[in-house]
């Protein structure tokens, strides 16, 4: 088991207190403490959703109103990051709790061609729950590797629905490798049932069969992953929604994630679950170019606040405070930690980097989580980190080789990115250039050169 990464998602060092969560306690809700039941969990992981994508958090020419319900009834946290804003690395994150890097997927995101993957010594969420007694199932897109051995079923998913990869990997060719995929996948269980699917049946079908999932597997406990392949380009809309929005397409293919949620949410209902269901709801990394991520600066595949900052929403009625917003920096990382204490899974076998966000989830105190420090990198190169209000870039692409001093934002005042602050906090900028020189050790990095202490081996086909 690795030593813990003092530097990142598990850091406690001296930091400025986030912003207050908005909004009283529930009085039902006592901190730190688990109710007596044992909860269903349905994740809904959207493909390149901006932050500013849900209405709540500023859409513009469509309307998310079953998203804007879920963080009226649940918590919003407006501050919540992926570690790389890619596919691939954010997945990888989301289903191990562990940073990209430790496990080798921190370069970019696996193709057609790719002979890696997850490796099968990692623990996934579906795992861990496993052992609980949970039954599980992932309908949509996978993205952690195509060959059998890395597909969802030997990664713990009882079943599989989707697509190994991005829908836009279909037939491309890669002419630096001078290869072909072949036509874009959709598998049932380990079986290729089709090729070059129509993707505007891509919402309708993954989400009936996360329901179908859902009522036949009532009576026991269940993790459902529902990881969409929209907003990925090229995007596509159902004729019910084709022309839904004054945006256009984009805006029409949101509206039908958001009505994708509203059914699962009535389907929750109908079957008596509700009150015994975590839902969560989040995206992979910002928008594409053309899409906006509101007031942050940045897109997709870049690690401004635009880049990696996402939306994070999560109901549990009765348990988790209603019409909470929470400001306090969170991590995709911190999902599977906190779903596995939540649900009474084992604890990990191996170190992870997210956190149990059981207690402030609940309601209760968050002033760890405000000291922690998140690491952010693209193509295994170290490029910021955030430590309470402030976030520092100790690397960025248009440098290139020439030394360049570090920037440093204050996200509570200045969100945007604008305004480096540097000159004035000399004291922020050296604890947070300590902070990178641990992460460094731990995690590498290419800039530097360095070969991290705490990185596995990533999954290979050969093995």
């Amino acid at each position: 088991m690795p030593r813990p990464l003092l530097a990142l998602a598990l850091a406690a060092c001296a930091a400025p207190t986030a912003a207050p969560l908005a909004g009283p306690r529930p009085p039902n809700v006592v901190p730190n403490v688990v109710p007596n039941v044992v909860p269903n969990v349905v994740i809904v992981f959207a493909d390149d959703l901006g932050w500013a994508d849900l209405s709540c958090q500023g859409a513009q020419g469509f309307a998310t109103p079953n998203l804007d319900r879920l963080a009226a009834e649940g918590t919003r946290f407006t501050d919540a990051y992926v570690p790389i804003p890619v596919c691939t690395p954010s997945r990888a994150a989301l289903l191990t709790g562990c940073h990209p890097m430790r496990l080798g997927l921190g370069r970019r995101v696996l193709f057609p061609y790719s002979d890696t993957g997850l490796a099968l010594e990692e623990e996934t969420l579906a795992e861990s729950l496993r052992a609980a007694g949970y039954a599980s199932g992932c309908f949509g897109k996978w993205h952690l590797g195509h060959h059998p051995r890395f597909l969802p079923t030997r990664q713990g998913f009882d079943e599989f629905f989707g697509i190994p990869y991005s829908n836009d990997m279909d037939s491309h060719h890669y002419e630096r490798l001078d290869f072909t995929a072949p036509p874009l996948p959709l598998y049932r269980g380990e079986e290729v049932v089709e090729r070059s699917p129509d993707q505007a049946t891509f919402t309708r079908r993954f989400t009936d069969a996360a329901i179908e999932f859902m009522e036949r597997h009532r009576e026991q406990p269940f993790l459902v992953y529902l990881p969409h392949p929209m907003p990925h380009r090229p995007i596509h809309a159902s004729p019910a929604f084709r022309g839904s929005s004054e945006l256009g397409l984009y805006g029409d293919v949101i509206q039908e994630l958001d009505d994708s949620l509203g059914r699962l949410l009535a389907a929750l209902r109908e079957l008596g679950l509700e009150e015994r269901t975590i839902v969560v709801f989040s995206s992979d990394n910002g928008p594409w170019r053309d899409a906006s991520a509101g007031p942050l600066r940045g897109k997709k595949n870049t690690t401004w606040e635009g880049g990696v900052r996402v939306p994070l929403v999560v109901r549990w009625p009765g348990r988790v405070p209603a019409g909470r917003v929470s400001s306090v920096p969170v991590s995709v990382l911190d999902l599977k930690p906190t779903l596995d204490a939540l649900c009474s899974a084992p604890a990990a076998a191996r170190g992870h980097d997210g956190r149990d966000l059981g207690e402030t989830l609940l309601g209760g105190s968050q002033r760890t989580l405000a000291q922690r420090t998140l690491a952010f990198y693209r193509d295994e190169r170290l490029q910021a980190l955030r430590r309470g209000r402030w976030k520092l870039h100790v690397y960025r692409p248009e440098w290139g080789d020439e030394p360049h001093a570090p920037l440093l934002f204050d996200l509570r005042h200045d969100p945007g990115e604008t305004t480096d602050r540097a000159a004035d906090h000399p004291d922020v900028v050296a604890e947070l250039e300590r902070a990178a020189l641990e992460v460094r050790a731990e995690l590498g990095d290419a800039v530097t050169g360095r070969s991290g202490a705490g990185v596995r081996p990533v999954g290979r086909i050969e093995e």
